[in-house]
């Protein structure tokens, strides 16, 4: 199955190389992070197309838990660059949620309206970093974000560090981390940011377009990138900061998802 979209493209690449394996059935990818089995975007079925009706549907559901018998959740990602909620709705009309992503891409960056000069902008190193961002994975969120997979995802994040596909940036004020994100080698030319987060208590200074901006010059530098891209909710007032730095959005990808209960 050949990838079409360029989000679900660079998503599957830094999967694959930190640690989760991909099988190809020919209309559908079977992804799976067997060291974080509650991830819920790194245990899913990418699909070639969607569905085709309600009863196509639910032998998607069936592949899906053929392949994950234990798995609480169910996610399908929905290939193609031009996205829609008609993509999904065969899917919604079987309880499950459809989520709609704006694929951004920049081949060049500026400073952000209102840079914060306030706080220390680097790599994350030590373990304590490295900590606190499992911390920050965790703050503000639900269901979802528990301690185990917040642990997990942070383990991949720093395998791709360690393997110097590219590096992961905090914000950090008197020590604290106070906003994250990574940005890593997808393949020659291209580099996908991961996971931006800014805790609940820091947000509306200007931390996460700086730092954007900041590890963006490191990507085009360091990791000799000619493109970025950035996931993000379109609906989410993040996405303006991307926009406010040089980001414009250039697909739209479809994800579906059943959220464990309880």
């Amino acid at each position: 199955m050949d990838i079409q979209g360029l989000g679900w493209r660079t998503d599957i690449a830094l999967l694959e190389v930190s640690g989760s394996t991909v099988e190809d059935r020919g209309d559908h990818l079977v992804v799976r992070t067997p060291d974080n089995p509650t991830f819920w975007w790194g245990n899913f079925l990418l699909l070639a197309g969607p569905p085709a009706d309600a009863a196509d549907a639910r032998q998607w559901l069936g592949a899906f838990e053929a392949e994950f018998p234990t798995a609480r959740h169910r996610a399908f990602g929905i290939d193609g660059t031009a996205g829609s909620a008609a993509d999904s709705s065969s899917f919604t009309d079987l309880g499950l949620d459809s989520e709609l992503s704006s694929v951004m891409t920049a081949t060049s960056v500026h400073a952000p309206p209102r840079p914060n000069h306030e706080a220390t902008y680097r790599p994350l190193d030590s373990d304590d970093d490295w900590a606190q961002q499992v911390e920050l994975t965790m703050v503000g969120e639900s269901i979802g974000y528990d301690l185990e997979f917040s642990e997990g995802r942070t383990r991949q994040f720093r395998r791709l560090v360690d393997a110097g596909h590219g590096q992961w940036w905090g914000a950090f004020e008197d020590g604290r981390l106070m906003s994250s994100m990574g940005l890593f080698r997808a393949s020659p030319g291209l580099a996908r940011f991961q996971t931006v987060k800014t805790h609940p208590d820091a947000r509306g200074r200007g931390l996460a377009g700086t730092l954007v901006h900041e590890i963006s010059r490191f990507g085009f530098a360091d990791l000799e990138a000619e493109t970025l891209v950035m996931v993000a909710d379109p609906a989410y007032l993040a996405i303006r900061v991307y926009r406010s730095v040089g980001f414009t959005d250039s697909e739209v990808q479809v994800g579906v998802e059943r959220k464990p209960e309880g």
